[in-house]
Order: structure tokens, then C-alpha cells, then sequence
């Protein structure tokens, strides 16, 4: 082929990926219903990543979760509570897709369970995640067999995740609690994960309703080893269950006798039963296990064509928070799995190759669509952890040496976590900016913190490629500071905590660190906003 014909090539190459670039900048938020991508996995749903405290550098249990899809950004503390005897609290549906804290629309009640004398206080994102005494908690939709959804059941997975926060310490206490209050009132909500952390320990807890038959459940519930890392990631992943080992394992009275009633497993067949077979049947792994799993631990050479993938695995080297904080960031860069990897055009300085400015890990089915017209296969997909229809990402580190308030950490990004800074957020804080309290997913406002990053992160795509290197200076920016400020803030913290046994002291740690984070909060909004005119400004001439 002549130069004139690469140069034209690359021309066409540059305007389809433009167009679709365009296509993509008008629709801001990209959060769709799941939809099924390479290997059978939803390109929306959620990944959460856990680690037990002998896996990672310095001793913390971590949870995690991506929420991703269309569901309510705002958030806002709830305070701790004590109720009279007697009373009862109300279970709701539908608070999922509210536009601020005190939306009333969409929302209804499916009834109410008894009160308990006291409640803690905890972070409430859509799936809530962390409580005053460092109980966090992660989610992803796990989906399994159609026929074992239940509407009548009064839970959907949001209020469990809510009553376990107010209601427990520990994350075999929650587990027990979800079990007892779905067998008693009923699931009603689609297959799910759930990923419980306390101080010490870890569980990976997947739960399914019963079908039409009775508003019951089927769930279990497995330890995650102190010295591994596992992840759930929108498909049942909990195989053999040793039932005679309840420190390690957890499940409903009906998890084996249920299945064999529907045929779904054999005690005849001489295989042994596995919970992700009989309530789901397909592989239970996708790319996101395959690469977590595998790049955490290359020394058990996993192969994405095995049948199934270890629950869990020894790292190879133990992880970090910041770690796993980068493998939120990942777009499988350099690897095969990036998509952009064959998005080349002419290099006008060096006469060469290379990428497209325009090309970005979070393209459009549009883009993909005008790309396979130009060329069939020149993007192969694959599913992301960092995409940019994510409502909100969390982090949860649970820190079992320092006092409660300052011990349990949320590292808290809104929008998109590859583009987003993260914002520290402790389980003592008492309250957040109240632009926090405004949802990005209904219209753009420039009261919502939400939408400070939103807005940036979605222009950013447009060039990625010019834009990448400013995100990823801010995202650093913050990080580093947060970990700079870090080891005064746990000492100052302590310090003023004491014993624990002053109300005085706790309510002065708390509003050191409701300080601090607020601070910090507004900090980010502002640079965020600031790299959005940036980019505005960059492109006020076209794109």
C-alpha cells in the first residue's frame, strides 16, 4: 500500500473514531441494563475485590465495590439511633434511583420488621458499606437462575445490606442476621454478592430467592483464607461447601435439599455438589476473576480456558491498599485484553504508528459499531473494572489496631475510578458536604458533587489521549496526599480517642476527622470542576 493510502487509512480511522467520540460526549452517562460482552459477562454489574489481613502490607481487611450501572449517586452519613420497645422499621423498594437523599419518587414500602434497641451510624451509598465499628460491606449482581426470582420476598439486597450495618459488629454477626431475616420475611430482589468485612476476616456471602413456591432463600457463605485475595465479579463463584466446618462456611438449612428437589444436583452422581452449579450452571469466571486472580498470583499460571478458577488465591507478594486502589484504575493497558490496543493512525513526527488520540478504554456501542463498519474485529472487547457508566467505587479498609473512627476507611470515588480521585471517608465521620446529597444520573447540576467529576471525566474522553496524563496527575495529587497525611492523621486520631471511654474525646475524634474529610471533599470538587473548563477549553475549537 502507497503512504497516500496508509494516510487516507488513518484519516478514515481518526474521523470514525471522532464520530463516535462525539456520539459518546452526548450521552454523559453511559450506565445501561447488563447486557451480555465477551465470555458471557454483563457490561454493566459490579466488581468487588477482598483481601484478608495476612495478604495485605499493612494488616488491614479490605472490601470493595464498583457500582456500576444506573443506580442513585448520593450519599450521606445516617446517624447512630436508639428506639423504644415495641416499635418497628420500615423495609422500602426503590430507593435505588432517587435523586437526593429526601426524593420520595419511585420509592415504596414492602413492610416492616421490629425494631432493636440500638442502631449504629454508617455510610450510606446505594449498597451501603461501612458502619461506625468497621463493618464494610461490598455488592455485585450475580444474576443465577431466572426461576428462582420472588418479587413477593420483602428484601431487596440494599436493605439487607443496611440492617446488617445498623444491626451488627462482625461479619459472621451479619451473615447470620441476613439468613435469619430472609428465611422469616422473604428475598425479592436477583441473584447477589455480598462481601463482608470486619477487623479480622472476610466472607464472600451469595444469596437467591426461592422461586414463586415460598418468600424464602438459598444462600452461602465462605471465608475468605487470611492470607488470600478473591473477587466476585457478577457471577456465582462459591463451589464445594464443607458444612461441617462453620468457621470457614456458612449457609441456609435448604442450600443442598432445594437443589436436589429441582434436580439441579444428583447425590447419585457421585459429583461432589457445588453451589455456583447447581444455582447457576454457567462458568463460574469471567475476564475480571481471570485477570484479578492472575495478576495477583502469575505463579499459578491460571488459564482463562479452564472449567473453573481457584475461589481464591495466595498473592504472590502481599497487597496494598493503593494496590488494589490501581487495580480499580485498570483498563488491561499494554495487555491483550486492551481494546484500543489496534486503533493506530499515522505519526506525523516520527513517520510511525500510533494510537489514535481519540481512542479511549470506554468506547461507545456506537464507536464499536462504526469501527467493525471500518474494519470487522479491529476492536476485540472485553469488560473493563474501571468503565465509565460506574455510579460510585468504594474501598473499604478495615483497620483492627486503631480505634473505631479512624480504623474504618472508605476510599470513596464518584463517577468512573480510573478518572476519579478517590476521597478518604472514616467510619467516624459524622457528616458530608451536602453536595454530596445530589445524584448525577437524572440532569446535569452544578450543586452536585457527583457531577463535578462527572463532567470531567466524560470530556476527558473525547481525547483521551490529550487528556489522560492531566487525570492522571490529579488522581495522584490526591492520593499521595491522602497517604502522606495518613500516618499524622491515625496518630492525632488515636491520641485523641483515648480509651475510648470519654464521650468528650470520641466526639472530638469524630469531628477531626468529619474535618478532615470535608476538607478534602471540597478540595477535589474544585480541582475537578477546575479540569473541566480545562477541557472545555481545550476544545472550544472542535475536537
Amino acid at each position: 500500500m502507497t503512504k497516500t493510502g496508509i494516510r487516507f487509512k488513518s484519516i478514515r480511522l481518526s474521523i470514525i473514531v471522532f464520530l463516535a467520540a462525539f456520539v459518546g460526549l452526548l450521552s454523559l452517562s453511559m450506565a445501561r441494563s447488563p447486557r451480555s460482552g465477551p465470555w458471557n459477562e454483563p457490561e454493566a454489574g459490579c466488581t468487588s475485590i477482598m483481601a484478608g489481613r495476612l495478604a495485605t502490607t499493612d494488616g488491614s481487611v479490605i472490601t470493595a465495590h464498583t457500582c456500576d450501572g444506573n443506580y442513585r449517586q448520593w450519599v450521606n452519613i445516617v446517624p447512630a439511633a436508639q428506639h423504644y420497645e415495641g416499635g418497628t422499621t420500615k423495609v422500602y423498594r426503590g430507593k435505588m434511583h432517587t435523586e437526593t437523599s429526601t426524593d420520595p419518587v419511585g420509592i415504596t414500602e414492602k413492610g416492616e420488621v421490629p425494631d432493636v434497641k440500638e442502631t449504629y451510624a454508617f455510610l450510606n451509598t446505594a449498597y451501603p458499606c461501612l458502619n461506625e465499628h468497621q463493618l464494610a460491606i461490598g455488592e455485585t449482581t450475580i444474576g443465577g437462575r431466572r426461576e428462582l426470582f420472588n418479587s413477593a420476598g420483602m428484601f431487596m439486597i440494599e436493605e439487607i445490606e443496611r440492617l446488617m450495618l445498623e444491626r451488627s459488629t462482625t461479619a459472621r454477626e451479619a451473615i447470620q442476621l441476613a439468613g435469619r431475616l430472609v428465611k422469616e420475611y422473604g428475598y425479592g430482589d436477583y441473584g447477589e454478592c455480598i462481601t463482608v468485612a470486619d477487623k479480622k476476616e472476610v466472607w464472600h456471602f451469595e444469596i437467591f430467592g426461592t422461586g414463586l413456591r415460598e418468600k424464602s432463600a438459598i444462600w452461602a457463605a465462605v471465608r475468605i483464607p487470611d492470607d488470600h485475595v478473591g473477587i466476585s465479579a457478577n457471577i456465582p463463584r462459591i463451589g464445594e461447601l464443607k458444612l461441617d466446618d462453620p468457621d470457614n462456611y456458612m449457609a441456609s438449612d435448604n442450600v443442598i435439599s432445594f437443589a436436589v428437589e429441582k434436580g439441579w444436583w444428583d447425590p447419585k452422581s457421585g459429583e461432589p455438589f457445588k453451589f455456583w452449579k447447581a444455582y447457576n450452571g454457567r462458568k463460574p469466571f469471567s475476564t475480571r476473576e481471570y485477570y484479578v486472580l492472575s495478576r495477583l498470583a502469575p505463579s499459578l499460571n491460571l488459564s482463562m480456558e479452564a472449567e473453573e478458577l481457584p475461589f481464591s488465591v495466595k498473592p504472590d507478594e502481599k497487597v496494598s491498599v493503593r494496590d488494589i486502589l490501581k487495580m480499580y484504575r485498570e483498563t488491561y493497558e499494554g495487555t491483550e485484553l486492551d481494546m484500543t490496543k489496534n486503533l493506530l493512525v499515522e505519526d506525523r513526527r516520527s513517520g510511525g504508528q500510533a494510537k489514535s488520540p481519540l481512542a479511549n478504554p470506554w468506547m461507545s456501542r456506537d464507536m464499536f459499531t462504526l469501527l467493525d463498519a471500518l474494519k470487522p474485529g479491529v476492536v476485540e472487547r472485553a469488560r473493563t473494572i474501571a468503565i465509565s457508566g460506574c455510579a460510585y467505587a468504594t474501598v473499604l479498609q478495615c483497620r483492627g489496631w486503631l480505634p473505631d473512627p479512624v480504623g474504618g476507611l472508605c476510599w470513596f470515588a464518584f463517577d468512573n475510578p480510573a478518572q476519579s480521585a478517590r476521597i478518604p471517608i472514616f467510619s467516624g465521620v459524622t457528616e458530608l458536604p451536602k453536595s454530596f446529597e445530589i445524584c448525577a444520573q437524572h440532569r446535569f447540576r452544578t450543586d452536585s458533587a457527583a457531577w463535578a467529576f462527572r463532567r470531567a471525566n466524560r470530556l476527558a474522553t473525547v481525547r483521551w489521549g490529550a487528556t489522560k496524563d492531566l487525570m492522571a496527575a490529579a488522581i495522584k495529587e490526591f492520593e499521595d496526599k491522602a497517604f502522606e497525611d495518613l500516618i499524622y492523621l491515625d496518630k492525632r486520631a488515636a491520641e485523641l480517642y483515648g480509651k475510648g471511654d470519654n464521650p468528650e474525646n470520641i466526639k472530638k475524634t469524630k469531628e477531626f476527622l468529619t474535618k478532615y474529610t470535608n476538607d478534602f471533599a471540597r478540595a477535589a470538587m474544585s480541582k475537578y470542576w477546575e479540569l473541566g473548563d480545562t477541557f472545555w477549553t481545550m476544545f472550544s475549537r472542535g475536537f
